[in-house]
């Protein structure tokens, strides 16, 4: 019992971090809207906001991976946490000055903090317990990251959208001072809290390479896009529900259905986390990935409520494929586990490409047309599951 308790206390702790990035993440497809009309963007311009933010993780996780294989996943979540802050009290000089580019360049900031911190706590979740149940406990932190997603656009909208002052790029200093101030407070309860520590000195000095490793490949290609397509879609609902023949909603109105979107892979992950002790993961991802083709092409093909309903049941099948992909990809990597965890969250640069990808879709044909972008990612997914049954049957064969 003395060896699960502090393991248990472990993984509570460090899934506080999950919601902290969840919470910031879906922001974003607050903040997309509130910039676009504040500076007058076309849909390509707004879609910065993406590109800075999840371009960090590609520049950034290489570095993460080698600070934390120095100083441990612990220390690592503190200078996640000190980095995140800091971007975080960047948009109060950038709405003061009420200029983008500072804007971007605190985005930047914000998602570096945000990169160090997932290089840290996904191996820690995964290490933490029995290989076999590493896919379950991501998916269990992933639900309280999805908690985050899911208040976040609540709490951007109230504060953001709904907000009413003389200087509209003065309504995003607030919420940001909150989140700053919560992450330094999670840095403290981190110090307070005796974690145990996972030894990750080892995979600094591992001789082996990543790019030897097809099945983090063929995973961190599944993340890319994955990533890409979930950020993409949500970065364009509220201006798809604001649309006559789609909602017909206020910017208010159409962020807090943001929510549900992300509320939608809250439950999932919940449900997905139970179904993986009974059902290999290979199987409900692949299942997932056919419903969310399925649900896209509808919402393309329709109007009104039906096509806002089914891009929005996109949520709760998404619930369950970064944790999975993730848990998937770094099975078996002994030693190279920090390096591929570092290859993992830099393959999140999809998050800031896909957005552009369907801007540009947007700006040229239509908006609802560009919901068609994410269907690629899916369908590779798709095939990325297949792929991990193949490979089960080959083990089993070789048994």
């Amino acid at each position: 019992m003395s060896r699960i308790l502090p393991q248990q206390r472990a993984l509570y702790v460090m899934t506080s971090l999950f919601f902290i990035w969840g919470f910031i993440t879906a922001l974003n497809d607050i903040l997309i809207p509130h910039l676009k009309a504040e500076f007058s963007l076309s849909y390509s311009q707004a879609m910065l906001v993406q590109f800075c933010f999840f371009g960090a993780y590609f520049i950034v996780s290489p570095l993460a991976g080698r600070v934390i294989a120095k100083l441990g996943y612990i220390k690592g979540a503190y200078l996640g946490l000190a980095t995140l802050a800091c971007g975080c009290l960047l948009f109060i000089p950038a709405a003061n000055i009420k200029a983008y580019w500072l804007f971007l360049a605190a985005l930047f900031v914000l998602a570096a903090g945000i990169t160090v911190l997932q290089v840290a706590a996904n191996p820690y979740i995964a290490c933490l317990g029995e290989q076999k149940h590493a896919a379950s406990r991501l998916n269990l932190a992933q639900a309280i990251n999805s908690l985050g997603h899911t208040l976040g656009p609540v709490f951007g909208a109230a504060l953001i959208l709904g907000a009413v002052t003389t200087t509209s790029a003065d309504q995003v200093k607030l919420p940001y001072l909150i989140i700053a101030i919560s992450a330094i407070m999670v840095a403290v309860l981190l110090k307070l809290t005796r974690l145990p520590e996972i030894e990750v000195q080892a995979q600094a000095k591992s001789t082996g390479s990543i790019w030897q490793q097809k099945q983090l490949l063929w995973g961190a290609l599944a993340i890319f896009l994955y990533v890409g397509a979930e950020v993409s879609i949500g970065s364009f609902l509220v201006n798809y529900f604001e649309q006559p023949d789609i909602g017909g909603l206020t910017t208010a109105q159409a962020g807090h259905l943001v929510a549900y979107y992300w509320g939608g892979a809250m439950v999932g992950r919940f449900i997905g986390a139970a179904l993986m002790r009974y059902f290999a993961p290979f199987m409900v991802l692949g299942f997932n990935a056919l419903i969310v083709c399925l649900l896209l092409i509808t919402t393309v093909t329709t109007t009104g409520h039906v096509a806002m309903i089914s891009v929005l049941l996109v949520g709760f099948f998404n619930s369950i494929m970064f944790p999975t992909i993730f848990a998937l990809a770094i099975k078996g990597l002994g030693t190279l586990t920090a390096k591929g965890s570092g290859l993992l969250c830099q393959a999140i640069v999809g998050g800031a490409l896909f957005p552009l990808l369907q801007a540009f879709v947007a700006d040229h044909l239509s908006l609802q047309v560009s919901f068609l972008v994410p269907i690629v990612a899916y369908v590779y997914i798709l095939f990325f599951a297949l792929k991990q049954r193949r490979g089960e049957q080959s083990n089993e064969a070789i048994a």
